[in-house]
């Protein structure tokens, strides 16, 4: 049986979902504005987040809020704090590439409890809780049995920002592209860590996050078997941006090659 925190952030989830997907029918009149370079928000992304603020802050008034679009609010000293993407992959919900998700996570003391990633496009609905293991549709999750780097699929995100570190990035790519089954780049981190949670995906690895696009994923990869760290092996992930995560084996080969090669990002 899921808590009832987790219960209320389906909720919101679904709600959020329920935006995203009347919006899709008519995405030629969407206000989009842009924050930075290849970094936009939408007014469905606003509307999102105000429904998922709205839910969450009626059933606890007493938590912490981190969201993308409106930052942190509530009170200071509270023990739990949620962190909301109300639609991670806003750049390919624009264009209607239907890889885009809505994350909700529960954070209490520090420590992700509760996750939820939701895929408004296939009515998927990944949950987690610390403990309890990782679920698709109420179904039971576990990562792939995958063994051997040469045999696995993995996602990843390109640098688009202006200061990324595109060298670093070009030279995992490059080590990686004849090692490896395949790389993918969907756009949308939240709903890659799902994958990999789910074994679509055999691992993923991305630096320059923000802790709202990995807080759930990472604990679905985390309960469904797998293992997450930052690029230099620690679990400082939220913190840092820098994620790996992947089933056991896969990520063993693959986080030495991710290290090696961001020099800058492990000082």
């Amino acid at each position: 049986m899921s808590s009832p925190m987790l219960n209320i952030a389906v909720k919101a989830a679904r709600a959020a979902c329920t935006i995203i997907s009347r919006a899709e029918e008519n995405l030629s009149s969407l206000e989009v504005h842009k924050k930075s370079h290849s970094d936009y928000v939408s007014e469905i992304d606003m509307a999102c987040e105000r429904t998922i603020i709205e839910i969450l802050r009626e059933a606890f008034p007493k938590h912490q809020i981190l969201a993308e679009e409106t930052g942190l609010t509530g009170p200071e000293n509270s023990q739990y704090q949620w962190v909301i993407d109300p639609l991670d992959g806003t750049t390919n919900f624009i264009h209607g590439f239907p890889q885009y998700a809505v994350s909700i996570a529960l954070k209490r003391d520090g420590e992700v409890i509760e996750a939820v990633v939701a895929d408004p496009t296939r009515n998927e609905i990944f949950t987690a809780s610390r403990g309890v293991g990782a679920f698709l549709n109420g179904r039971r999750i576990r990562v792939s049995k995958r063994i051997a780097l040469a045999d696995a699929l993995v996602g990843t995100g390109f640098p688009f920002r202006r200061n990324d570190d595109v060298d670093g990035f070009l030279k995992v790519f490059r080590e990686l592209a004849p090692k490896t089954s395949g790389l993918r780049r969907a756009g949308s981190a939240a709903l890659d860590l799902a994958y990999v949670a789910a074994g679509r995906l055999d691992a993923f690895y991305e630096p320059n996050l923000k802790p709202w696009d990995i807080a759930a994923g990472s604990l679905l990869v985390l309960e469904a078997g797998g293992l997450v760290t930052d690029f230099t092996g620690e679990g400082n992930y939220l913190a840092t941006g820098q994620i790996v995560a992947g089933t056991p084996k896969v990520f063993g080969q693959l986080l030495p090659v991710v290290n090696k090669n961001y020099p800058d990002i492990r000082k």
